[in-house]
C-alpha cells in the first residue's frame, strides 16, 4: 500500500494541491457573516420601507435601482471575498523576512501573546525564548512544513498539532497517516483482521495515540475553539483565548500565554518554599524553579549510621558515604580497606569448618550463618533414581543394575543403558524423518535434524521479498533486509528493516544558512532547496577586493557584494593630495576585445563588459593662484597649477596716458620701481587710437593728431552753416564760432539778403535775413471783390486780416445775375427735351427689329420640308471616310520618311 504523499506522483514538493481539501473555515465564516449582513440590510430596507418589499408593487424605477443597487451589493461582496481569499491564504514562503512593516506587525503580535506572562514576571521574558522560537518558526519563511507531504504549511489550511514533539502536520495527512498505521498493524499482527483497535505513531516523534485520539476536527493550539477564525493579528491557527493548558510538570498552575504552538513555558507563579535540606527559612520563588539549594552542610545521617553527610543542602537521596574503614569479610578471616558504605564483603577462601557428621567439611566459600548439614547423610538414590540407600556419608551410592530409561535430548526415547553415572549418550535409534518444511521423508538417527534443500517460496511480511531459506516451516521470519527506498525528502534512503507500507518521514534536519553562516534555519530534510535563506543581519564578512582595507558596513549577502564607494584616497605621485574621487579599483567598462562575428551563427566567447581598474582622475584640489596680470587670485585645480590668463584687459595705463592695454591677460616683464606696476611694459600693445580728449563745446571736429598727452591745438577747420533764411549756406572759421557771442553768432549767420519768409497775410517779409520769427507789419495793399467779381476796390493789408474791408454789390449787379440764372434754366429745359427725343427715337427702332424677327420664325415653322438622306446620316457616314483619310496621310508621310 502506498504511503499518502506518493499516491498521485513521485517527487518531493508535489503533494501541494493533492488530497481533499478542506473548506476554510475563516472564509466560511466570513462568506456568512457577509451573506447575513445582506439579508440584515435587506430585512432593514423591508422595515423602513425601501422599495423592492412586500410593502406593496414596485414602480418601474424604483424596481431599476433596486436591481442597481443589489448588483452593486453583490459585486462588494466578491470583491470582499477575493481579498479575503489572497490576503488570508497566502503561505509563509510568500512573505519577506526583512520587511520592517512585517517586522512591526511581528513584534505587536509576540507582544500581545506575552504580555499575560511578563504582567506576572515584571517584564522578565528570559524563560520565554524556546516559545519565542516556535513563535518565529510560526512566522518565518519555510519553518512550518508537513513531515508527511513534505509541503508549507499555509496559514488558512486546516492543522494538527502533536503533544509530545509539536510538530505541525495537515490534518488530511495526519488523518492519512492514522488510516495506513492502523491498517498496517493490524494486516500483520491479527487474526481477525480490522477488529482490533491499535495505537498510531505520530510521524516525527513516534508517540502512540489510540486510535479514538486520532484527529477529526481543526482546532485551535490549545483545543478550546473548534475551526478557529483566521485573523491578520494572531498567530496562524490560533484562537487568541488564554492557553489555560497544565504545566509541565505539573505545579497545580496553569500557562497564561494566549493560544500558542509549541510547549508551555515555565511556571511564573511565585511561591513560598524553603531549600532541600528544610534548614532555611521560605523565600518566594518562582513555581518553575521553587526548587532551590542553601549552601549549607546538608548533615543528615548517611545509610552506615556512623557519619553525617557533608555534601552541601541537595536534592534527594545523599550520596554513599565516601569515608574508608578497616572491615573483615563476612566470615572475619580476613581485614581490608573498604569504603564505609559498603560494610559487606566476601573472601575468596573455602569455609573448611567441619560438618556435623564429623567426616566433611563445608566447602562454601566465604558466608555467614551456620554451615548446615552434611549433603550426603540421610537417604540417597542411585543414579538413574528408581533405588533408595540408607549409607554412612563416607560411602558412595552403588548402581542399581536396571535400565536408565532416562529420557533422552530427542525427547521420543529413553536411555537403554543400565544405571550409570553421568550423561546418557545421544539417541542413536533409526526413525522416519520429515523435513521441516513437510515435503520430503528420510529414515536416518533419531539425533539428527532432517532438512531438504527446497527454498520457501513465499513472501515475507514486507511483501517485497521471497523467504529463500531451506526447508521453512511456513512461520517465515521477519525480513532482515535493509528498506532502502527512497524517502520523500529525495536525499536520503530508508535505514529500517525491510517494512510493509509507507516508510516514516525523514528524521533528519538540514540547516539553511545564510551567505556567512552566522544565522541558520532548521527545516525538515527535502525542503532546503525551496526555502529562502534567513535573512542574516549580520555584516558582510567578505574580504575587499580594491586597496581599501574594509568595505562599507552592508548586510549579509549572496552573491557578489556591491560596488565600493569609498573614497579613493590614495596619494598621487605629482602633488601628494589624496584621491577624492570614488573608489575606481573595478570599473565595468566595455570589452574593445571583442572579436567581430562573422555572422548570427556564432556566438561571442566573452563578457560584453569586463572589470579593470581605472587610473586616479587628475587632481581637482583647488590651489590659489595670481592670474599673469596679477589681477585675482582663483583657485586652480591641482593638475593645472600655473600661471594662467584670467581674460580681463591687461587694463595698465600705455604711454599716452589716456588709455590702457586692452589684451588678453598676459605677462609683464617686472618693473624697476614699485610705482610702475600699473605702467604698461614692453609686451603690452601701442596706442593706434586717435585723440579721444574732450573738444571745447560747441566743436564737431576731432583733434587732428593721435592720442597725446596734454591738451589739444586750437581748432583751424572752416565750419558751413546755412543763414537765418535757410537759402544760403556761409563758411565760418569754427574757432570764431565756437568763442562768439550770441549777438556775434546772429551776425555771422546772415546773409545781407531780403528775408524770404511769408507773413500770417501770405506777403513777403520786408526785413533782411534774421533770426527769429518775422514782424507781423504788412505795408502792402490788397484788392477786395464784389460777390459778383464785378466791383473792385483797393485796402491795407492789415484792415483785409482784421475783416474791416468789404465791398456789395449794386443794383446793376442783382440785375445781371436774374438775366443769368434765367438763360441757365433755359437751357436745362432744353438738353432734358432733346434727350426724350433721342430715347423714343431709340425705342421705335427697337421693336420695329423685333417684330421682323417674329414674321420670320413664323414662316419657318409653317412650311415643313423632308430632310434629305445625307443630312440625316452624315454623321454615321463621316465617321468611316475620315478614317480611311487619316490612315492614307500617315501612310504617305511614313513613305516620304
Amino acid at each position: 500500500m502506498e504511503p499518502a504523499w506518493r499516491q498521485q506522483g513521485r517527487g518531493r514538493g508535489r503533494g501541494q494541491g493533492r488530497g481533499p481539501t478542506l473548506p476554510d473555515p475563516a472564509l466560511s465564516q466570513q462568506r456568512g457573516s457577509l451573506h447575513s449582513s445582506a439579508k440584515l440590510d435587506g430585512t432593514k430596507r423591508s422595515k423602513t420601507g425601501v422599495p423592492g418589499t412586500a410593502s406593496g408593487p414596485l414602480p418601474s424605477k424604483e424596481l431599476s435601482s433596486q436591481s442597481k443597487f443589489e448588483e452593486i451589493q453583490r459585486s462588494n461582496q466578491a470583491a470582499a471575498q477575493r481579498f479575503t481569499e489572497s490576503h488570508y491564504s497566502s503561505s509563509s514562503d510568500d512573505e519577506d523576512d526583512g520587511d520592517v512593516e512585517l517586522n512591526g506587525k511581528r513584534g505587536k503580535i509576540l507582544d500581545s501573546t506575552f504580555t499575560s506572562y511578563t504582567d506576572q514576571t515584571g517584564g522578565d521574558a528570559k524563560d520565554l525564548e524556546r516559545t519565542r522560537r516556535y513563535l518565529n518558526d510560526a512566522f518565518q519563511s519555510g519553518a512550518i512544513t508537513c513531515l508527511i507531504c513534505i509541503a508549507s504549511v499555509k496559514r488558512n489550511q486546516a492543522v494538527w498539532s502533536c503533544w509530545g514533539c509539536y510538530c505541525l502536520f495537515h490534518l488530511p495527512c495526519i488523518q492519512k497517516w492514522a488510516k495506513d498505521s492502523i491498517f498496517l498493524v493490524s494486516s500483520v499482527t491479527d487474526e481477525d483482521f480490522g477488529k482490533k483497535e491499535h495505537p498510531w505513531p505520530c510521524p516525527k516523534c513516534r508517540r502512540e495515540y489510540q486510535h479514538q485520539e486520532t484527529p477529526h476536527r481543526y482546532h485551535c493550539y490549545c483545543g478550546k475553539v473548534q475551526d478557529p477564525q483566521l485573523d491578520p493579528w494572531l498567530l496562524p491557527h490560533s484562537c487568541g483565548q488564554v492557553c489555560d493548558r497544565e504545566f509541565r510538570p505539573a505545579c497545580g498552575h496553569r500557562c497564561l500565554l494566549l493560544c500558542h504552538p509549541g510547549p508551555c513555558p515555565p511556571c511564573p507563579k511565585m511561591v513560598q518554599v524553603t531549600c532541600f535540606c528544610k534548614k532555611a527559612k521560605p523565600v518566594a520563588r518562582r513555581c518553575s524553579s521553587k526548587a532551590w539549594s542553601c549552601l549549607q552542610p546538608c548533615g543528615r545521617l548517611l545509610r552506615c549510621g556512623q557519619h553525617p553527610c557533608e555534601s552541601l543542602c541537595h536534592a534527594g537521596d545523599c550520596e554513599p558515604c565516601p569515608r574508608v574503614s578497616q572491615q573483615a569479610c563476612v566470615c572475619g578471616r580476613e581485614l581490608s580497606q573498604r569504603l564505609c558504605a559498603s560494610p559487606l564483603w566476601h573472601c575468596q577462601q573455602v569455609c573448611g569448618r567441619p560438618l556435623p557428621c564429623g567426616n566433611h567439611t563445608c566447602e562454601r566459600v566465604c558466608h555467614s550463618g551456620s554451615c548446615g548439614q552434611c549433603p550426603r547423610s540421610g537417604n540417597r538414590l542411585c543414579p538413574c533414581g528408581k533405588s533408595k540407600f540408607s549409607l554412612p556419608c563416607t560411602k558412595d551410592v552403588p548402581t542399581c543394575g536396571d535400565t536408565c530409561g532416562k529420557p533422552l535430548d530427542c525427547g521420543l526415547h529413553c536411555c537403554s543403558m543400565r544405571c550409570h553415572r553421568g550423561h546418557c549418550e545421544t539417541c542413536r535409534q533409526e526413525v522416519e524423518k520429515q523435513c521441516r518444511c513437510g515435503k520430503y521423508s528420510r529414515s536416518m538417527p533419531c539425533h539428527k535434524v532432517f532438512l531438504c534443500e527446497s527454498k520457501c517460496p513465499r513472501t515475507r511480511s514486507c511483501q517485497r521479498h521471497q523467504c529463500r531459506r531451506k526447508c521453512c516451516p511456513g512461520n517465515c521470519p521477519p525480513c532482515d533486509q535493509h528498506c532502502n527506498r527512497t524517502l520523500g525528502c529525495r536525499n536520503h534512503k530508508c535505514a529500517s528493516v525491510c517494512h510493509q507500507g509507507s516508510c516514516y518521514p525523514c528524521p533528519e534536519t538540514v540547516p539553511v544558512a545564510c551567505a556567512c553562516s552566522s544565522t541558520v534555519l532548521t527545516v525538515p530534510c527535502g525542503r532546503e532547496r525551496n526555502t529562502r535563506p534567513p535573512k542574516c543581519q549580520e555584516l558582510c564578512r567578505i574580504a575587499p577586493t580594491c586597496h581599501h582595507a574594509s568595505r562599507e558596513k552592508h548586510r549579509c549577502h549572496f552573491g557578489a557584494c556591491p560596488p565600493c564607494r569609498q573614497v579613493c584616497q590614495r596619494v598621487l605621485g605629482q602633488c601628494g593630495h589624496a584621491c577624492p574621487a570614488p573608489c575606481h579599483d573595478e570599473v565595468l567598462v566595455r570589452n574593445t576585445d571583442r572579436v567581430q562575428l562573422a555572422g548570427p551563427w556564432e556566438q561571442q566567447s566573452g563578457p560584453a563588459y569586463v572589470s579593470r581598474a581605472l587610473p586616479c582622475p587628475p587632481c581637482q584640489v583647488p590651489i590659489p593662484t595670481a592670474c599673469l596680470g596679477d589681477h585675482e587670485v582663483s583657485p586652480v585645480p591641482c593638475h593645472r597649477q600655473g600661471p594662467f590668463s584670467c581674460g580681463r584687459p591687461c587694463g595698465r595705463l600705455l604711454a599716452c596716458g589716456n588709455h590702457s592695454c586692452v589684451r588678453e591677460c598676459h605677462a609683464v616683464s617686472p618693473a624697476s620701481r614699485e610705482d610702475d606696476k600699473r605702467q604698461a611694459g614692453r609686451e603690452c600693445l601701442r596706442c593706434e587710437e586717435p585723440c579721444s580728449r574732450p573738444r571745447p563745446p560747441g566743436c564737431p571736429h576731432p583733434c587732428a593728431l593721435p592720442c597725446h598727452p596734454g591738451p589739444c591745438p586750437a581748432c583751424t577747420k572752416m565750419v558751413r552753416l546755412k543763414c537765418h533764411c535757410k537759402i544760403m549756406s556761409l563758411f565760418v572759421e569754427c574757432l570764431e564760432l565756437v568763442s562768439a557771442d550770441e549777438d556775434t553768432k546772429k551776425s555771422l549767420g546772415c546773409c545781407k539778403n531780403q528775408c524770404p519768409k511769408e507773413l500770417r497775410c501770405g506777403h513777403r517779409c520786408q526785413d533782411v535775413c534774421h533770426a527769429g520769427r518775422c514782424r507781423e507789419t504788412c505795408s502792402q495793399k490788397v484788392k477786395v471783390k464784389c460777390p459778383c467779381k464785378r466791383i473792385r476796390k483797393e485796402f491795407p493789408c492789415p484792415k483785409v486780416c482784421d475783416g474791416q474791408a468789404a465791398v456789395g454789390c449794386d443794383e446793376l449787379c442783382k440785375t445781371l445775375q436774374k438775366k443769368a440764372s434765367e438763360l441757365k434754366e433755359a437751357k436745362e429745359k432744353a438738353a432734358i427735351e432733346e434727350e426724350r427725343k433721342q430715347q423714343q427715337a431709340e425705342l421705335e427702332a427697337f421693336e420695329k427689329r423685333l417684330k421682323g424677327r417674329r414674321k420670320r420664325n413664323r414662316r419657318n415653322t409653317d412650311v415643313e420640308t423632308e430632310e434629305a438622306v445625307w443630312h440625316k446620316y452624315k454623321k454615321y457616314m463621316m465617321v468611316p471616310v475620315c478614317g480611311v483619310l487619316l490612315a492614307l496621310a500617315a501612310f504617305y508621310i511614313l513613305q516620304i520618311d
